[in-house]
């Protein structure tokens, strides 16, 4: 029996969510499936404050969509279906009310760019390499490449990427903004546990307003978010967790959150 394309373990209370599709993790129908149902799984679990996305293949986060499951799309609309169907997915994971962090060595590239793009905070290995490379394949982004890149890295770096379809190098992702920190090779799922440590230290309730009110529609009106983050400010008043927050700050010891 061949072994799950992804498998989740518990780290204290963040769920690492291990890809294991080799040789690459190659993003097929299956892996896209597995995919969906851990991000859903993780979502939903109220155990679960913080996921963290890794390889278990040292070389590859992930070199992108299967080609030959691309090459079997004959029409527009089943091209459309595909994208879609990716979209849907990488937006449960930039809407979650808990943090996603990816955790990525090795190659990153095409549908995994655009994953790690969907999440809240990004760690790479100095030897991991990032890119969307589907313009060679006479294609583009489909899984909201082309509109998270340009939004994390300013448009004419995005399109430089886009157009050309080179790679870079991880100090250079992470200087253009697409991700966080950049950390020894073979130590970047370390790093991102250490993230989700500090996390849980913090009001669940906190936390999931943070990512609510942060990733707001952007063709909101601005009065409109602002007037949403003084309503998400103002409910935490009602909370235990603020309660002990404020208290503990003033008594100065450490707060001790219930997420209640």
């Amino acid at each position: 029996m061949d072994a799950p394309p992804i498998t989740q373990t518990l780290e204290e209370n963040t769920a690492v969510l291990t890809l294991n599709h080799p040789p690459v993790n190659a993003l097929n129908e299956n892996l896209l499936n597995a995919l969906d149902n851990a991000v859903e799984e993780t979502r939903q679990n109220d155990l679960i404050r913080s996921v963290i996305l890794t390889s278990a293949i040292p070389d590859y986060f992930m070199a992108g969509a299967d080609i030959k499951e691309l090459h079997a799309l004959k029409s527009q609309a089943e091209g459309r279906a595909y994208a879609e169907r990716g979209q849907a997915i990488l937006q449960k994971i930039e809407n979650a009310r808990k943090p996603f962090i990816a955790a990525v060595e090795g190659y990153c590239l095409g549908g995994g760019t655009e994953l790690v793009l969907a999440c809240h905070l990004q760690v790479a290995g100095a030897h991991a390499r990032f890119g969307l490379p589907e313009v060679n394949l006479g294609l583009l982004p489909g899984f909201g490449g082309t509109q998270r890149l340009p939004q994390k890295i300013g448009l004419a770096r995005a399109l430089d990427l886009m157009l050309t379809g080179k790679q870079i190098t991880a100090r250079e992702a992470c200087d253009f903004g697409l991700i966080d920190q950049v950390v020894t090779t073979g130590s970047a799922l370390d790093t991102a546990l250490s993230f989700a440590r500090q996390i849980q230290s913090k009001s669940a309730l906190s936390i999931a307003k943070i990512l609510e009110t942060v990733y707001q529609d952007k063709s909101t009106p601005l009065a409109e978010r602002y007037q949403k983050e003084a309503e998400a400010f103002g409910s935490q008043f009602e909370t235990e967790d603020a309660k002990e927050g404020l208290t503990a700050f003033l008594e100065k010891r450490l707060p001790q959150f219930k997420g209640r």
